[in-house]
């Protein structure tokens, strides 16, 4: 099942986050996210060809999140947005931050 197909489960912090090793080959199924240099967070930039689209994208982020459970960290503005994602608690990366990271390349914008 790809990632996009998968929702994310309730993540109660009770799981450790994941090594570099079980990072890579989800890093490698969602296309232009980057792993921060301490493996504990995935982000990507998009562009836009304008404010709109870029503000139409971070809603559609919002939906998604509020309808996954799992929020991201989203910042814009003209013709471009950035998301940064991590599992709260855990302090880390989780196969949550994977599956909304592949949604999030699902929508329209991108």
């Amino acid at each position: 099942m790809s990632l996009s197909d998968k929702r994310c489960v309730p993540c109660k912090g009770d799981v450790p986050a994941l090594t570099r090793d079980e990072i890579q080959p989800l890093l490698q199924q969602v296309e232009g996210w980057e792993l921060a240099e301490q493996a504990n967070r995935i982000r990507r930039k998009f562009t836009f060809p304008d404010f709109r689209t870029a503000l139409t994208f971070v809603n559609h982020v919002g939906e998604l999140a509020e309808e996954m459970g799992h929020h991201p960290e989203i910042s814009f503005g003209w013709g471009h947005a950035s998301v940064e994602i991590w599992t709260h608690k855990i302090g880390g990366l989780h196969e949550n931050d994977f599956v909304l990271a592949a949604r999030i390349d699902t929508l329209p914008e991108t």
